[in-house]
């Protein structure tokens, strides 16, 4: 392996935890239909993949869901209950992240969208008081930002070539498995993160 001198990161689930089923729970409560046959982490209705693209307003999107779901919920309960999943940045994770920017170039590569953005940035700041993640990584990548999603191989070629990254000096890890081979497709060092380990504790296994 040559050496590493870039790192992309995953977002959720690998810096910020998450609970899919807080999400899925929050909107049992709303509806009789279940939640899950319309979204897990492995696989999802389009319309989650649109708003995650961008292609869809953020009225469109909740508008899409309520009629999905059959829903007479509020827009204040549809907003709680998709951000529900979002839980805690651990300060040792921001430590690690301050840590390597000083030997390597690091990125974030995150599936998200607006009001996933907007809420993670607010429990960022009411809990570390820093207004974004910027200061942690090189570049900041939103899939709703950039119109393309994990794991397609567009979305990791387009992060290598913007920044003149090689590919045999790039680590990529995430918790989801299909991204991690997305950007295997492409080519990239990828670590899928399980459920029983921490970020930090794969990166010291890694010996970055």
């Amino acid at each position: 392996m040559r050496e590493i001198k870039n790192i992309i990161f995953d977002l959720g689930g690998v810096i910020i935890n998450l609970d899919y089923s807080r999400t899925i729970d929050a909107f049992n409560r709303l509806s009789g239909k279940p939640f899950e046959t319309l979204f897990t982490q492995l696989q999802q209705n389009p319309l989650f993949d649109q708003f995650d693209k961008g292609t869809i307003s953020e009225a469109d999107f909740f508008g899409n869901l309520k009629t999905a779901m059959d829903t007479e919920a509020s827009q204040d309960e549809m907003h709680r209950a998709w951000n529900a999943m979002l839980l805690d940045f651990p300060q040792e994770r921001l430590d690690m992240l301050q840590r390597l920017k000083h030997k390597y170039r690091i990125f974030l590569l995150s599936n998200t969208n607006e009001t996933h953005v907007k809420e993670l940035e607010a429990q960022l700041h009411r809990q570390h008081g820093h207004e974004n993640l910027e200061p942690f990584f090189e570049k900041v990548y939103y899939s709703c930002r950039i119109g393309m999603r994990k794991p397609d191989l567009k979305i990791f070629k387009f992060v290598l070539k913007e920044n003149g990254l090689l590919k045999s000096e790039t680590i990529f890890i995430d918790d989801s498995p299909q991204h991690v081979q997305g950007a295997m497709n492409a080519g990239i060092h990828s670590y899928y993160l399980a459920g029983h380990k921490t970020i930090n504790e794969l990166v010291s296994e890694l010996g970055l």
